[in-house]
């Protein structure tokens, strides 16, 4: 077995660019201002509020609806599916197990299955834990094979998933709010550990929202956030934060990146440039260094004639920053410009390439993990760990390593009791916030949060004491994979051999390898 990486998977552990610390103009603080007190207008009222519609959100919405409740979800952009979407996060990592069975099924199964047929690619469903060095070779250049083994990792089109998880979410009977920004939290004035609703900014002004429970998927953990600073915490000098800011500025899981898209391009003829020249290639990367500086290569997307460009992913940078973001989104306009002048010049298959997109949201990895009832920590998945409040099973980074047990428990703040976080910014050391922040574990965790989020509406539950036994029953019937019980075990070997092709994660798989990208 090989070694386990630092912090998981490190796919991109090469391209880690500048991690140096940067002193901030507006660090320095000018003073304050005293805004007047204001009445916000009531503008709704619903039993589970959702922050947010990247992938976890959506995920959320739509399975606390199927399991009843009355729900709404507010979205600042005009799409939903976050980073998979309109961060051009258009490659979804691993949904199957070392051994090609399907672990993260559920909702991110549906959603894959619920595009059209060329709109996704990957693995025929037969290569699926296949580990002849020929197949893996063949797909780890098409980013669907990892140490030696394909995996279903498909890569998909950004446009058919926002349709697609509208659809979801709308025939979910979801309320669905866009164009707007949840800002602020409105305590529980007879319960400390409660909230009572949201404040949001939009073109219609400053609203308020109430519910009985809430769902913080910003991915930037805001509502507890928020709810920290309405109790008057300091995380900088609060013994037990509610929510850590620990960014490593030396690994790419802590990076920042705007991604594009170009059109035009003849991916197969790149990627047999890479294959077959390696000379040439390093001699193409050693010059782009030397005239770019911050140097991309290009990745494939779900067709032939589109390549995806991760642009410069900046270590170091804080996500939480108007002055980091902002740079990163202007080094990364000017580096799709001079990187399309140079692969047009230099690069096989770039001849007739355009620029065809540059992703709307910025891709940050890490801003805040919040303080869980309970956390993921490397720990408990490298020993095999199956915890007793578990929710969910994700692949895990390395061969050597089972399937890791996600507990709800990493999902519950700890000092609020109707309100959970699920997505990149759950309770987790860093090992294991760098395969969790993923889109399917993110799909896996919002759907979680959302059937739970159901379930404590319906009782008027308290999120941290929440019975497990009726959660698991409900989610086993949404499709999840657990541990234990009702034959899981069983059926994923029936899935291993072939049997039941309920588990198609898509018809839209490459039929062969004469056709992929």
């Amino acid at each position: 077995m090989e070694p386990l990486p630092k912090y998981g998977r490190q796919f991109f552990e090469a391209d880690v660019f500048d991690g140096a610390p940067r002193a901030r103009r507006h660090d320095v603080p000018l003073g304050e201002v005293v805004e007047p007190a204001r009445r916000t207008p009531l503008w709704a009222r619903t039993q589970v509020l959702v922050a947010g519609g990247g992938p976890a959100g959506t995920a959320a919405a739509i399975a606390a609806a199927r399991a009843g409740a009355q729900v709404m979800l507010v979205e600042r952009y005009n799409h939903l599916g976050g980073l998979s979407t309109g961060g051009l996060v258009i490659w979804i990592d691993r949904m199957t197990d070392w051994h090609g069975v399907p672990v993260i099924r559920g909702l991110a199964e549906e959603l894959i299955a619920a595009l059209p047929r060329d709109e996704v690619a990957g693995p025929p469903r037969a290569e699926w834990g296949a580990r002849d060095a020929a197949s893996a070779a063949w797909w780890a250049a098409r980013t669907a094979a990892f140490h030696g083994v394909v995996t279903w990792s498909p890569t998909v089109s950004p446009e058919s998933l926002k349709t697609v998880s509208q659809r979801l979410v709308v025939d979910a009977g979801v309320e669905l709010v866009h164009h707007a920004w949840i800002v602020d939290v409105l305590p529980d004035p007879d319960d400390a550990s409660r909230i009572a609703g949201v404040v949001l900014e939009s073109k219609q002004g400053r609203l308020a929202i109430a519910a009985d429970v809430f769902v913080d998927a910003t991915g930037d953990a805001d509502l507890v956030a928020a709810a920290s600073r309405r109790r008057g915490a300091d995380p900088a000098t609060d013994a037990a934060p509610d929510w850590v800011d620990d960014i490593d500025a030396g690994d790419i899981h802590h990076a920042i990146n705007t991604s594009w898209l170009y059109g035009g391009v003849d991916m197969r003829a790149w990627l047999a440039f890479r294959a077959t020249r390696p000379a040439d290639f390093a001699a193409f990367m050693a010059r782009g260094r030397a005239e770019l500086g911050l140097f991309e290569k290009p990745f494939v997307s779900w067709r032939d004639d589109v390549a995806l460009f991760m642009g410069p992913r900046r270590a170091g940078l804080s996500a939480l920053s108007l002055e980091d973001l902002t740079r990163v989104e202007v080094e990364s306009r000017d580096l799709m410009a001079s990187h399309l002048a140079f692969y047009r010049a230099n690069a096989p298959g770039f001849g007739r390439a355009y620029a065809l997109q540059m992703a709307p949201q910025v891709g940050a990895r890490h801003s805040r993990r919040i303080a869980g009832v309970a956390r993921m920590s490397r720990e408990d998945w490298t020993a095999g760990t199956v915890h007793p409040d578990e929710v969910g099973v994700s692949p895990s980074p390395a061969l050597s390593v089972p399937n890791v047990s996600v507990r709800l428990g990493a999902l519950v703040p700890r000092r609020f009791s109707n309100l959970l976080a699920p997505g990149k910014h759950l309770a987790s050391d860093p090992a294991s916030h760098a395969f969790m922040r993923e889109i399917p574990q993110c799909w896996l965790t919002g759907q979680a949060a959302g059937a739970a989020a159901a379930q404590a509406a319906a009782a008027r539950s308290d999120l941290r004491a929440l019975p497990i036994a009726p959660l698991r029953r409900a989610l086993r019937g949404q499709g999840v994979v657990l541990h234990g019980g009702d034959g899981d075990a069983a059926k994923a070997e029936a899935v291993r051999a072939g049997a039941g092709d309920d588990v198609r994660a898509a018809g839209a798989v490459v039929a062969g390898r004469g056709d992929a990208r």
